[in-house]
């Protein structure tokens, strides 16, 4: 594993700067703490990459990223953009192609649930109890990526979901040996009596369980898995996905921790590795003070584990635990006594102490 030390900051749009310059503070706090000698630049992205070049992913921000050791994202998004179909360039397509160019190939979610803050998820306490899962989503290939078409009429269109051998491999044994660090178990979750692609995923891994002989594996259409991820989330530990299916499900088990606000992401390549939360821009929080940067922060923590610097890591999970605990958080997890985002961030930063 290579030494970390450069960090790219992508700030991106929305939210995105307010609750990255917390992050940002937290990862300073660590650096000094344990004497990292961490550096940031900064590069554009999304609308704000488009409005100042005309490219949601410029050349510039491309290089910033092949040389960092480490990239850091806020959101992406814009709602300018959303509302006129014959736009042609747009903010999320910067972050398809810097998926693709940067070969982040494996998104990986964890969903954990805070005992203190089972109130506000919309499920059942008893529901939620033992839920600890991570979802390993296939990020550069399938139905998003796939070949494109509209009839000339406007009357018809296609998108082809195409997956190779070799793609399925490389998350499948990734997803594998994180379920050996865990608790043993993985799920494939596919549409296989449908779908052909579903069913080479399943060769796929199939072939490949072996090789974890330790791994209990199991096989689960995903309308069954979007229904069992409510009535029982905590049956699952790592859940393996196609590109699709991950951004659905993901989305779904996000509401069991009660904020969306609170869940950090990596996506991982053979050389580059990127960190973010899994909330968007949130256009109308802006400016506010009022967005979470919890999520953003655990992002960070998530970005040191991967350097195998688990003590810091540890440190700013706790960190942020002991906010929550104690009562320090935003407004999306307690409408009557909350702090601003840039508290928040300066309290995580203190307990870091």
């Amino acid at each position: 594993m290579q030494q970390l030390k450069n960090i790219a900051v992508l700030a991106g749009d929305g939210i995105g700067p307010e609750v990255v310059e917390q992050a940002v503070k937290v990862l300073k706090t660590v650096s000094e703490k344990y004497n990292l000698g961490l550096t940031f630049q900064e590069g554009l992205i999304g609308a704000i990459a488009i409005d100042e070049t005309g490219d949601p992913f410029p050349k510039a921000t491309e290089n910033l990223c092949n040389a960092a050791d480490a990239i850091l994202l806020g959101a992406v998004g814009d709602p300018k953009f959303d509302n006129d179909p014959n736009i042609k360039v747009r903010p999320e397509q910067g972050l398809l192609r810097m998926r693709k160019t940067l070969g982040l190939f494996a998104n990986i979610r964890p969903t954990v649930m805070y005992e203190e803050l089972a109130d506000f998820s919309p499920l059942k306490k008893e529901r939620l109890e033992g839920v600890d899962l991570i979802i390993y989503r296939e990020l550069t290939s399938g139905i998003y990526f796939g070949e494109k078409s509209t009839s000339e009429d406007g009357q018809s269109a296609q998108d082809v979901c195409y997956y190779e051998v070799s793609e399925i491999e490389r998350i499948a044994h990734l997803a594998f040996q994180a379920a050996q660090k865990r608790r043993k178990k993985l799920c494939l979750v596919d549409k296989a009596n449908v779908l052909e692609s579903s069913r080479l995923w399943r060769r796929v891994v199939q072939r490949i369980a072996p090789q974890y002989a330790d791994v209990e594996v199991s096989y689960m259409f995903v309308d069954n898995a979007a229904m069992q991820l409510i009535v029982w989330p905590a049956q699952f530990d790592v859940v393996l996905t196609s590109n699709m299916f991950g951004d659905i499900l993901s989305d779904a088990a996000s509401v069991l921790s009660g904020s969306m606000g609170l869940l950090p992401s990596a996506s991982i390549g053979n050389a580059n590795y990127l960190f973010e939360p899994i909330h968007g821009s949130y256009p109308q929080a802006t400016g506010k003070n009022i967005a979470n940067p919890m999520a953003t922060i655990l992002s960070v923590a998530m970005l040191l584990r991967q350097f195998d610097l688990d003590a810091a890591a540890t440190d700013i999970e706790a960190a942020v635990h002991r906010c929550i605990q104690e009562g320090f958080v935003t407004e999306d997890l307690n409408k009557e006594r909350f702090l601003g985002t840039r508290e928040v961030g300066e309290k995580v930063a203190e307990f870091l102490g």
